[in-house]
């Protein structure tokens, strides 16, 4: 194993984390680097090819879709919904579970009991479908979207969580700080917690890219923002029904989703790879 493995700078932190960054400035700087207007519609540049293909118009790099609008540009706006989507669902489902977890592994007992009754029946809900349920009761919109992938996806932070914190508090430190005379919560946060922060990260990461998976469905079935703002699902939509005229604007989401949840995946495993003292 080379210096860089040892010291988790493996080659998918580097390629993952490159293409989360580039997609999340493209994001956040999308009114100066795209290229076109996203929501600008011109029937007479419609179905155009991408640049290297015969046929294709200067400006438009990705070709455009049905009604003329540039690919590249909404897949560049498209972006604010997903990590908007991706960063305040996980994070919230990240505390809500994270914090049952800790609690219900540290502790035990019935604390333990009941939070893992509501763990066991909340997973008993086909996830997708709960998220469909939920949006469609609170109503379309990014907030319901985030809303409702937290209320569904914190018990996966709970459940490894507490499985992690089960085993910490096995551990001899745990015993030595009890020893030395700190109290159950002081220990929980001093002790338990930094030693479960490696697997929160990759949780987080991997749950972003859950995040985005999720909004894309919602999307796709007309079930997320209620704007014209382009989604990455929506725009998936749009490219199914016109694949064998225009295959650019279906295949060229999919590509950005595909990479985008995968570089979160690898760029959550490379990350506890790097912190977790048991893995170094």
């Amino acid at each position: 194993m080379d210096r860089a493995s040892r010291r988790g700078l493996s080659p998918r932190l580097w390629l993952a984390g490159g293409w989360l960054l580039l997609a999340l400035l493209a994001a956040i700087f999308a009114p100066l680097v795209a290229p076109q207007d996203p929501l600008a519609q011109d029937l007479m540049l419609e179905r155009l090819p991408p640049f290297w293909l015969d046929g294709a118009e200067p400006g438009y790099w990705l070709g455009t879709d049905s009604l003329g609008r540039d690919l590249l540009s909404r897949l560049i706006f498209g972006g604010r919904i997903a990590f908007i989507v991706a960063f305040a669902a996980a994070i919230a489902a990240c505390l809500v579970g994270s914090t049952l977890g800790l609690i219900a592994g540290y502790f035990g007992g019935w604390a333990d009991r009941i939070i893992s009754r509501i763990v066991d029946i909340w997973m008993a809900f086909p996830p997708v479908l709960f998220a469909i349920l939920l949006v469609a009761v609170l109503g379309t919109g990014l907030s319901s979207v985030i809303l409702a992938i937290a209320i569904i996806d914190w018990t996966r932070f709970c459940r490894v969580i507490r499985a992690e914190a089960m085993g910490q508090s096995r551990m001899d430190y745990v015993e030595n700080a009890r020893i030395a005379g700190y109290g159950r919560i002081g220990i929980m946060l001093r002790e338990v917690l930094p030693n479960v922060v490696p697997s929160i990260v990759a949780l987080l990461s991997l749950e972003m890219g859950i995040a985005v998976i999720v909004e894309a469905i919602l999307s796709f079935v007309n079930l997320s923002i209620s704007t014209d703002d382009p989604t990455w699902g929506g725009i998936i939509a749009e490219g199914r029904l016109s694949i064998h005229q225009a295959w650019w604007v279906l295949v060229f989401p999919l590509i950005t989703l595909i990479l985008t949840v995968l570089s979160f995946s690898q760029f959550g495993e490379a990350l506890k790879a790097r912190f977790d003292p048991v893995l170094r």
